[in-house]
């Protein structure tokens, strides 16, 4: 008996590893400063989480397929450029567009999205189309993207000035709430939903799953692997598009900067939250709580003070140990 209750713990532990991780960071915190569990710093780190969560399920998709998008964080940045460059006050003094009229504020939103997903869609070509790996395909879009957000930033008269003076509507996305909760939050959740829900109750989820678990023994069962590989870099390149927005309207500004090597914390919170980079393998609730723990590291390590130099070793070393596990247990599988 008490040896089937030490199977069944070890289990569990191996089942959840990545949420007990999480707590003892909480109660570790906690322990060299108390002030870390009040409402506000639980507030702070979950708006900190929400954009990083809706990028972190862009390279979920990806990752599914054996793949890694490297183009998610300069997408994000252009995203965010776009949008808040068609999104300043009229009476702000340094303008982007001087002469535009005041848009609707869905027209600049739906620009940014339509954005991300030509470059979503256009990853999906190189990869499904041309067969190039995703890693070198969207290694050479994020070049791409990059070059392109630099010349829009530094059209005259902006000359690659940071782009500020946010309209209130804009910037209440990302700094707004509703009964205490923030919009930016309750977007995320809702984008959680939906990816969990296409994921696990659709027919493409399981076309991906399949995809990346075994690539030929999914064309023999007949599904149509180019067709739901320019599917999910669609969907990717979307998320990446509204993360964007939401970013510049949290932050209240945007530089062609912004969004840099974001793509890697979004890859390493989906391996941290138990996505094999094998492909196959990955839950949703798992990419939420890999990009928490990155997120409670920056915040709650900042917030006792220790070095950004420290935190870096520690999410370095949490990296390499959620791959190397993965890794073991691939090849046992094998």
């Amino acid at each position: 008996m008490a040896k089937l209750n030490e199977i069944k713990v070890k289990e569990f532990t191996k089942q959840n590893a990545i949420y007990i991780v999480l707590v003892v960071l909480i109660i570790g915190i906690a322990f060299k400063d108390p002030r870390f569990l009040s409402i506000n710093c639980f507030r702070d780190v979950l708006i900190q989480s929400s954009t990083r969560v809706i990028i972190a399920l862009g390279a979920a998709f990806v990752i599914l397929t054996g793949g890694a998008d490297l183009s998610a964080g300069r997408l994000v940045g252009f995203t965010a450029v776009i949008s808040s460059s068609m999104l300043q006050s009229p009476d702000y003094a340094r303008r982007f567009f001087p002469s535009l009229p005041q848009l609707p504020l869905i027209v600049p939103i739906v620009i940014a999205v339509l954005a991300g997903l030509a470059v979503g869609i256009l990853n999906g070509i190189i990869v499904a189309k041309f067969n190039v790996p995703a890693f070198i395909a969207t290694l050479g879009t994020m070049v791409i993207v990059y070059g392109a957000n630099s010349i829009y930033f530094n059209l005259p008269p902006n000359n690659s000035q940071p782009i500020g003076g946010l309209r209130q509507d804009f910037s209440n996305l990302g700094t707004g709430s509703i009964f205490g909760i923030p919009y930016i939050v309750i977007i995320a959740i809702v984008i959680s939903l939906i990816i969990w829900v296409v994921l696990n109750k659709t027919r493409l989820g399981k076309s991906i799953y399949a995809i990346g678990g075994n690539r030929d023994a999914a064309v023999v069962s007949g599904i149509n692997v180019q067709r739901s590989l320019l599917y999910l870099y669609a969907i990717a390149g979307t998320l990446y598009g509204i993360a964007g927005i939401l970013e510049a309207a949290r932050t209240g500004g945007a530089t062609n900067n912004y969004g840099n090597m974001y793509e890697l914390d979004a890859i390493a919170a989906c391996v941290v939250g138990g996505w094999s980079v094998s492909g196959g393998i990955g839950t949703v609730p798992g990419v939420i709580a890999g990009v928490l723990i990155f997120s409670v590291i920056n915040y709650g390590l900042t917030f006792i003070g220790v070095s950004p130099y420290w935190q870096l070793i520690i999410k370095g070393l949490i990296i390499v140990t959620a791959v190397a596990f993965d890794i073991r247990k691939y090849i046992a599988k094998k």
